[in-house]
């Protein structure tokens, strides 16, 4: 597992302590609402909170029991005596595991939320930076029409808020609990008990429920994990491309006495941004087996469990590190507007082709000519790599013909492309002060 690669937090929320504690918490939230209908004294509640569970005791007691939540019953009736008779009463193994692992998610769902609204915060910060800052749009990984750096990252922003959302309906979704016994059906317990134990932990009561919570609730939760990893695969990969020798647009930070290559001394590689690409495929692989994990036997069996110990708090893990990775990546970010502007000119005008098509229409052209005489100048300044577009088609007579001088050079402007870049930002509320540091 990738745990060492995580923060202190996101470990807190899986550790063992956390976990168990987690499990405390079910057993004795249940007791208090067994208390208030009257099943168990009330008397024996306090003493009942004192319960403890001895990590190392329950180790000992595990390799006798072969099962996780007995030992751990065990060593919580070890603290407590007499009072013990009442944890767990009427449960099954389920009603702890999977409500306290609802538990955990939700934990891990603030910690991941608070990393996107990181996150969200520096590319806003960033696109307004860049509001203006021309540079080629691609399409295919060819030059297409200018945009400018600050859209780019306005729409990485908007994808980020998305992600959020996908992120707190997922947490809702999790953000249930099941104390029903058995197989579901409450013999041994009372939906007032779930009820009751639920709300005091923060949950809801599952509506219905088997052995176990369904698990397209979990997959719902690594999914929506997935999609979030792929997004800032996107947007490293975007890094990843601007940042070639030949484009160098920008480029992740690379601090004094770092080094990209054991071979070669002059390499500065996007090797963060490879970290993010690489995370974002295992994420995607968890969501996978979290889906596979939806189909279980009648009410149960245990065959999601063994994958679940590892990809949840592993898909955890990972975003959790992906996104202060990436954020860091674009906290330090080299912009390199000139490169844009340099890049933008390679192809010596050919980005304008659109408003030299559109202008011979408005002349009363039929869009098939037109296309054909600008198309015609184009190809001529692909093939040539040293004439100008512009000087292509003021050689053309069709296109002098029905265009002045002044009318055609005034269509090579790259403000025409940026006239509704402000509209943009104030659809996304991109506007505020709020935004930038």
């Amino acid at each position: 597992m990738i745990e060492r690669y995580s923060r202190p937090a996101m470990k807190k929320v899986w550790s063992e302590e956390n976990k168990f504690g987690k499990w405390l918490e079910v057993e004795i939230a249940a007791c208090e609402a067994w208390a208030q209908l009257g099943v168990i004294p009330r008397s024996a509640i306090p003493k009942i909170k004192l319960a403890r569970v001895n990590l190392k005791r329950m180790d000992e007691i595990l390799k006798e029991t072969h099962h996780d939540v007995t030992a751990f019953l065990n060593t919580v009736a070890e603290s407590l005596g007499e009072e013990s008779r009442y944890i767990h009463l009427g449960m099954t193994s389920s009603d702890v595991m999977d409500t306290a692992l609802s538990m955990q998610l939700i934990e891990a769902s603030d910690i991941l939320e608070a990393d996107i609204k990181e996150l969200t915060s520096v590319l806003a910060g960033m696109a307004i930076k860049y509001k203006h800052t021309p540079m080629a749009g691609r399409t295919h990984g060819v030059h297409a029409e200018p945009i400018t750096f600050g859209l780019k990252l306005a729409l990485w922003f908007e994808e980020m808020n998305r992600n959020r959302h996908r992120l707190m309906e997922a947490r809702k979704i999790i953000a249930v609990g099941k104390i029903s016994g058995a197989v579901g059906t409450y013999a041994t317990l009372s939906p007032q008990v779930e009820e009751k134990a639920c709300h005091k932990l923060g949950l809801a009561a599952a509506p219905i429920s088997n052995q176990v919570l369904q698990r397209d609730r979990h997959a719902q939760f690594v999914t929506t994990l997935a999609i979030i990893a792929s997004s800032l695969e996107k947007f490293a990969t975007e890094i990843r491309a601007l940042q070639k020798t030949e484009v160098r647009e920008v480029e992740e930070p690379f601090s004094p006495g770092q080094t990209g290559s054991s071979a070669m001394p002059h390499k500065r590689n996007p090797e963060l941004c490879e970290r993010v690409c690489g995370l974002a495929r295992l994420v995607r692989g968890y969501s996978v087996t979290s889906m596979e994990n939806i189909t279980l036997w009648h009410e149960r069996d245990i065959s999601h469990s063994s994958t679940e110990r590892i990809i949840l708090p592993d898909a955890c893990f990972a975003l959790d590190y992906s996104m202060n990775v990436f954020t860091s990546v674009m906290k330090g970010l080299n912009v390199y507007p000139k490169r844009m502007l340099q890049n933008m000119e390679i192809t010596r005008g050919l980005l304008f082709s659109q408003r030299v098509l559109l202008a011979l229409i408005d002349k009363g052209m039929s869009r098939q000519s037109a296309y054909k005489i600008v198309q015609r100048c184009a190809m001529q300044t692909w093939e040539s790599n040293t004439k100008k577009f512009i000087n292509l088609l003021k050689a053309d007579c069709d296109v002098m013909a029905v265009l002045s001088v002044a009318e055609l050079e005034a269509l090579f402007d790259y403000n025409y492309y940026l006239r509704y870049v402000d509209d943009v930002f104030e659809r996304l509320g991109l506007t505020g002060k709020q935004w930038i540091e």
